[in-house]
Order: structure tokens, then sequence, then C-alpha cells
């Protein structure tokens, strides 16, 4: 390279360098609380190709190790405060709610779509929360039972000859399917297995570094993304020319007004969409997953458990007549388990929240 070329480059680097100081001086009040310990690492990357060179749990195991349950990092193109402790995450997200807003880094916005509900608050908000809890409610659910049942027969015939299984992956498979159920309803084959093939390559790349790099894991996820937008767009279109007045959850979506009498545009149907399935699949294979982990560790509730189920197998002839609503909700000893599970596990590693206002815990300050 040539020296005055080298020279260059050195400058422009230094003034970037320069630039980034004086934007976080201005931005920052001179006089503040402590910021709780840790490292913000390089300027803009941050901490982030740390937290990616390793298993992620290892990368916050040796930070709390170091700093204790609150500490600062940067990571995803975002400073930000980690809290490890009960106390904390109750002031968060209980006590002090009020003092923060649910927010994502924009890498994960961009996949999911930035119309997601979990992106907004206020009336947009209050409505899709509304729109999709009751697509999911009993009374929607009740008509799906026997579907859903199928489909757990099918993952556990899936699952025969001895194989080994990753549990989590497999209850992520199974959830798909039944959110699937549950936003579409009794969907066609070829549009399940397109949505199922391009939402796998986004939910490989939603934890991966975020870069436009070519062949890399979140490009990848970004034109997979792309693609299903059009899928949906198409069943949307679909859906519209029938004119139907399905109950699942693009039903209620296509046939929303607000208060102008205005309906969501396709954009806003298909972030949501994506962002249910986001938020539902993980979880709930994460609580299915924890039922057979405390259902191993303890037989006699197991057995227990086997026993109610058989008897209502037998009942429905051995498994000839489907599940009915009224079976599921009498269920007492898995309702219990099921409860019990909810209560002891962690279904979810962590979650984003930003301060609305420079907030103090424990002599600290987060913003």
């Amino acid at each position: 390279m040539e020296k005055p070329e080298f020279l260059a480059y050195v400058v422009i680097f230094l003034l970037a360098l320069l630039f980034y100081i004086l934007r976080r001086e201005k931005r920052e009040p001179k006089h503040r609380a402590k910021l709780p310990p840790g490292s913000l690492g390089w300027p803009y990357i941050g901490e982030t190709l740390q937290l990616y060179s390793q298993d992620p749990n290892v990368f916050f195991a040796a930070k709390q190790k170091r700093y204790g349950e609150i500490f600062k990092t940067h990571i995803l193109g975002c400073p930000c405060v980690m809290l490890a402790s009960p106390e904390a995450a109750r002031f968060v997200l209980v006590t002090q709610a009020h003092l923060f807003k649910p927010t994502y880094p924009k890498s994960k916005e961009r996949l999911m779509g930035p119309s997601a509900l979990f992106f907004h608050q206020g009336d947009y908000h209050n409505r899709l929360r509304k729109l999709v809890q009751g697509s999911l409610s009993p009374e929607a659910i009740r008509n799906l039972v026997a579907d859903i049942e199928a489909l757990a027969v099918s993952a556990l015939d899936s699952w025969a000859g001895g194989c080994v299984i990753n549990t989590f992956h497999e209850m992520k498979k199974f959830s798909f399917e039944v959110g699937i159920l549950a936003i579409f309803g009794r969907l066609e084959a070829h549009y399940r297995e397109e949505l199922k093939k391009n939402y796998c390559i986004v939910d490989r790349g939603y934890n991966s570094f975020p870069t436009n790099i070519p062949g890399t894991p979140y490009k990848k996820a970004l034109s997979a993304r792309k693609r299903l937008s059009k899928i949906l767009s198409e069943l949307i279109g679909e859906r519209k020319e029938k004119r139907l007045a399905d109950k699942d959850l693009l039903g209620s979506l296509l046939n929303s007004k607000d208060e102008k009498g205005e309906t969501l545009t396709n954009d806003q149907i298909a972030d949501n969409i994506i962002g249910v399935l986001f938020a539902a699949q993980d979880t709930t294979a994460s609580v299915m997953t924890w039922i057979l982990k405390y259902l191993h560790d303890d037989p006699k509730l197991l057995e227990a458990v086997k026993a109610e189920q058989k008897a209502i197998n037998k009942s429905n002839e051995e498994g000839n007549r489907p599940l009915t609503w009224s079976q599921t909700r009498n269920m007492p000893v898995t309702h219990k388990v099921i409860l019990e599970s909810l209560r002891m596990a962690s279904i979810i590693s962590f979650t984003f929240r930003e301060a609305v206002a420079d907030v103090e815990f424990k002599g600290e300050i987060k913003t």
C-alpha cells in the first residue's frame, strides 16, 4: 500500500473515532451516578465478537463471575446493562416496569419486522395484543384439539426406532406446527413446508453475528425473511379473495379495524405473524422440555401422569377416537405438573428492556 494512501486510512479512522467520542460525550451528562462495573469493549462493535466467538452462556457466566449480578457490556450495537438477580429482574419487570419499555437490537428487529407488536407501545400495541390473545384463547383452541393431538402423535411416531433426539429442537418443531395451525388453520402442505424451510433459516440467523456479508447465517436469514414476506403476502391475498371470516390469527388480523375504520397493511400482518411464531415457539418448546425433564427426574410422578393419560386413551377406544376439549379440562395430575413446571422453570434466557430515563438501582445507574 502506498504511504499516502495508508496515512489517509489512518486519518479517516482517527476522525471517525474522534467523532464517536465527541458524540458520546455530548449525549452523556457530565454529572451522573456511576455505571455498573464491566467493559463496553471497542467502539461500535463493543464485545459482540467475544460473545459470538464462544458459547453465549460461557460469555455471560464469565462476566457474572467477574463483575457480579449487575454489569455493563456492549453487544449487537447496543451499550447495555445485564441484570442476573431475581431482585433486579423484579425491579425492571414488575415494581418499576413503567420506567422501562420493551426493545430489541435493530439486527433482531430487521428479522422479525418493525411492525411486530413487541416494538410498539400504546394503542397499536394494545390492539395487536388483544387480537393475538383472542386467537389463542380457549374458545379458539378448543376446535383445534384433535388437530393438535394428530401433530403430537406424528411427532412421537417420528422418534420411534431408538434414535437419539435433541428434546428442545424436537419441541421447537412441534411448537412450530401448532403455531401454524393456530395462525392459518389447516394450511396447504406446500405453503406449510415453504414457511417451515424459510423460518428455520431465519431462526438460525436470529442469534448469529449481525453482518451483511454474503454466506453468513445473518445474511441468509435476511434473504429468508424476504421470502417469508412474499409467501405471507400470497396467503393474505388468497384469504382476502375468498372473503372468509375465519377465526384464526390471520383472519383476526385481516378483519381488524381501528377507531378510524382502517385495516392493517399486509406488512403489518406479516410482521406480527412472524413475531408470534418467534415469541411462541421457543417459550412453548422450553416449557415442554422442562416438563419432560421434571417427569424424568420423578419416576412416581411420571407413572401418575402416564396412568391418567392411559385412562383417557382407553376411554377413546385406544386412540381410535380423537381427544376432546372436555377431556383436556379433566387432567388434574397433568394440569398440576404443567403449572408447577411453569413456576419452577426459566422459560427464556433473557429479555430486552430500554430505560425511558436514567434509573438508579442499588446506587448504580441504568440508562
